[in-house]
């Protein structure tokens, strides 16, 4: 392992001044990418190192979840010498990213408009919430409150159950993506015409477009989608049935699938019923399809079917907890966990899933404790000439006041 970064976005710094989960897996996955991320962290550090259970010897499993490959300095932004210090390195930046209410850093000098007036180069990603209109931007933004107000979890859940709230922060892993998506296409955009530019992402339109197939039921259709437990809207079969020891989820996407799973299953001849020929017929007739289905699927058990209906190229599995599904991909051969620093300081990791043939991924660095490089990353910044941080010893230019 390098402490030089070696991925396709290596030589760009990144002044990430993001917490808790949407900003930091995003400024990770710029990271993981090759990025050099700087974590700006108050006094007190980022919420979710006190996240706890579970933890790893005494540390927050959330935090290093999405913290590796970053270097960690604690700046109170109340403190003018740390304030100077944070607009320098906004100023050095080719990314900024940041997810306090709208307007929230603007008596700081680190809003948008401040940052770009002096470094005119700057990416700045910003990550709300609700967005910035007048009636969003006073919304507190956690990722639950967005699957209550934005629909997500009058879904989940089964037709007699009460509303559920995923068992991810959905909202949130999605708004990082998409910003992370937003601010390679501005470095992109910069490269053709040298100017930086402000992204912004927020929870509701996130929620919004990630909701796909059930906002646009709404909007195209006026229909509004209801909870089904793990029954699709539009497809079946697409949920779990029961075998003999438990429960499989068989999926037929189209006909041909369809006809496929009922010849293994030994009843060919739903494939041709009227009633199931079709993919709109056999989701309008379901509750008629389904016990003819389970009826076989019961005479043997969960593994022997799966193996029997894969091999017939029909998608199936059984349903696993977490540590099942890491075993499994294990077991394919995809190595999700990596090993990230070295001796006490390692710290087991999820695997990047983006793979490159030219300019892989590295895990350079564990999740830092808070401040962990705060004397470097100070002294570097009280340098008048500016060089990429931190210790890399390659000269590059950035924008700052004054020089564009």
């Amino acid at each position: 392992m390098t402490d030089r970064p070696t991925g396709p976005l290596s030589g760009l710094l990144v002044a990430d001044f993001s917490r808790i989960l949407a900003g930091p897996y995003a400024s990770m996955l710029l990271a993981d990418l090759g990025a050099e991320v700087v974590k700006v962290e108050s006094p007190a550090g980022d919420d979710t190192r006190s996240w706890m259970p579970p933890l790893r010897e005494g540390v927050s499993t959330y935090y290093l979840g999405v913290n590796r490959n970053k270097r960690s300095v604690a700046l109170d932004l109340k403190d003018p010498g740390d304030l100077a210090l944070a607009q320098e390195l906004a100023g050095r930046a080719d990314i900024m990213m940041e997810n306090f209410r709208p307007g929230g850093l603007t008596r700081y000098g680190l809003d948008y408009d401040t940052v770009a007036a002096a470094n005119p180069k700057v990416v700045y990603a910003s990550i709300s919430g609700f967005g910035t209109t007048e009636r969003g931007r006073v919304l507190p933004g956690y990722d639950i409150i967005v699957q209550a107000m934005s629909g997500l979890m009058s879904l989940t859940g089964g037709p007699d159950t009460g509303p559920f709230r995923s068992g991810i922060s959905v909202f949130d892993v999605m708004a990082g993506l998409h910003a992370t998506i937003g601010i390679l296409a501005a470095l992109h955009s910069r490269d053709e015409d040298g100017r930086g530019q402000h992204v912004e992402v927020n929870l509701l339109a996130t929620a919004m477009s990630g909701m796909v197939n059930q906002t646009s039921a709404y909007a195209a259709g006026g229909v509004v989608p209801v909870r089904m437990g793990n029954s699709h809207p539009s497809l079946f079969p697409y949920e779990p049935l029961m075998c003999a020891d438990g429960e499989l989820v068989v999926t037929a996407g189209n006909n041909g699938q369809f006809r496929k799973l009922v010849e293994v299953l030994g009843v060919p001849e739903l494939a041709d019923d009227p009633r199931f020929s079709r993919n709109e017929d056999r989701t309008a007739n379901r509750d008629l399809l389904r016990p003819l289905l389970v009826e076989r699927l019961m005479t043997r058990p969960k593994m022997e079917w799966f193996r029997e209906i894969i091999g017939a190229g029909v998608p199936c599995g059984p349903i696993n907890d977490v540590g099942g599904g890491v075993a499994f991909a294990q077991e394919i051969g995809q190595e999700p966990v990596v090993e990230v620093g070295e001796g006490e300081a390692m710290v087991p990791s999820i695997r990047n899933p983006i793979t490159f043939s030219e300019t892989p991924v590295d895990y350079r660095l564990p999740p830092p404790g808070l401040d962990e490089h705060g004397d470097e990353i100070r002294a570097w910044l009280r340098e008048p000439v500016v060089s990429t941080p931190l210790d890399h010893g390659e000269s590059r230019d950035h924008a700052e006041g004054g020089d564009e």
